[in-house]
């Protein structure tokens, strides 16, 4: 891990914690899974001012690509859970992939359980879109 633990700006950082108790009653075993995995790497994270937070991690709206170590290549946008599409590669933070990604950065190898299975990632590319208003949001 390039950074050595997570990285997640403040306001993500709460907005995660919150959502993340409210996802607690996931019905679906394996996205529960990866939630609960997501919830104990936050508590070691680095929790940066927005201005702080290095570049190249994966922030909430991030456009990322990653490839596998079956692999396939894919580039996704990590959003917040009314903004999904799978259509336009929008993936939430609530998923096993998006949960997988978030505050990890360009280069990071990711070992993580989904329900296909094991699967060893690779941060290939990380780029910036505009962040969320944190102020006007609603779990």
């Amino acid at each position: 891990m390039r950074y050595g633990s997570l990285i997640l700006e403040k306001k993500e950082y709460v907005y995660l914690k919150r959502i993340l108790n409210v996802s607690g009653y996931v019905e679906d075993q394996e996205i529960h899974k990866s939630l609960q995995r997501l919830h104990e790497e936050m508590k070691t994270a680095h929790v940066l001012d927005e201005e702080e937070v290095p570049m190249d991690v994966v922030r909430l709206n991030t456009k990322v690509t990653v490839t596998s170590n079956n692999g396939w290549e894919r580039t996704m946008q990590v959003v917040i859970p009314k903004d999904k599409d799978l259509k336009q590669n929008k993936i939430s933070i609530l998923t096993p992939m998006g949960a997988a990604l978030i505050g990890y950065s360009k280069g990071d190898i990711i070992v993580w359980d989904f329900p296909s299975g094991k699967q060893q990632l690779t941060i290939t590319r990380v780029s910036q879109v505009q962040t969320y208003d944190f102020m006007d949001m609603v779990v």
